[in-house]
């Protein structure tokens, strides 16, 4: 009751369902939605899915250009299966952009490059929808980035985060029955983020060759406050008119 109550701060209080998913970051509530919506619509019958699949012909051909997106929404129709990937979508796409400081522009721009690497990837492979793909790039680098976190699989046995995607591909090869293309390749682009951005910069004098452009960050965030870079300035004259200060002392002394 008092999750649907006015809070002691005066504003009205949430259900607990509307609250967990005001809670989630921008980019994670905005693809988890997407994706549901497809599938309902699907299920519906307002959408086909040979609507929203993807394929280097329909796409650049024909000019369906849509399909560069919407084969990252649709995960299957309303099933048990929908709810396992959309669990694991919200779940570690939500772990990994708050890791992020909640940052629209540089967790957009992980879904961007990696987006673009499945897309050349998928004519190779025959994969018709990403979206499996692009959320095993997401488990994969969460997972590398706490190496030191337990996990458990159905409460069957432990394991280490770093294991995770092996322990998801094995489970979707024993209930599919094939090969998972989609998860390998999720695994390939994952593995090439995590290098650019955690093990290559210690090594190169901390230079990320994979961090969001400028033009970027200010598409998402603007351009800074005036007033902080009057003061970023400031502090810099500041600092700088000490060191001379000290540096004009020395032949005094």
């Amino acid at each position: 009751m008092a999750n649907v109550l006015p809070g002691g701060d005066g504003m009205m209080g949430q259900f607990p369902l509307e609250q967990w998913f005001f809670e989630m970051p921008v980019c994670t509530r905005w693809w988890m939605t997407a994706a549901l919506s497809a599938s309902v619509l699907v299920q519906c019958d307002i959408l086909n899915p040979f609507q929203l699949f993807y394929s280097f012909r329909t796409v650049f051909v024909r000019s369906q250009y849509w399909r560069l997106i919407t084969t990252f929404l649709y995960f299957g129709p309303l099933n048990l299966d929908l709810l396992y990937h959309i669990f694991f979508l919200q779940r570690y796409s939500r772990l990994l952009e708050e890791s992020s400081g909640r940052s629209p522009a540089h967790f957009s721009w992980l879904l961007t490059f990696a987006s673009t690497l499945l897309l050349c990837l998928a004519p190779m492979f025959s994969m018709a929808f990403l979206g499996t793909a692009l959320s095993s790039t997401l488990i994969y680098i969460w997972s590398r980035k706490n190496p030191d976190t337990m996990l458990s699989f159905l409460g069957l046995f432990v394991f280490r985060a770093p294991y995770l995607p092996w322990v998801l591909m094995c489970f979707s090869l024993v209930f599919h029955s094939t090969v998972p293309k989609d998860e390998l390749c999720g695994i390939v682009v994952g593995h090439i983020w995590y290098f650019f951005n955690d093990v290559y910069p210690p090594l190169h004098n901390s230079h990320s060759p994979l961090d969001p452009p400028s033009w970027w960050i200010r598409l998402f965030e603007g351009r800074p406050d005036p007033v902080e870079e009057e003061n970023a300035e400031a502090d810099g004259f500041t600092d700088a008119a000490g060191e001379n200060e000290r540096t004009e002392q020395v032949p005094a002394q």
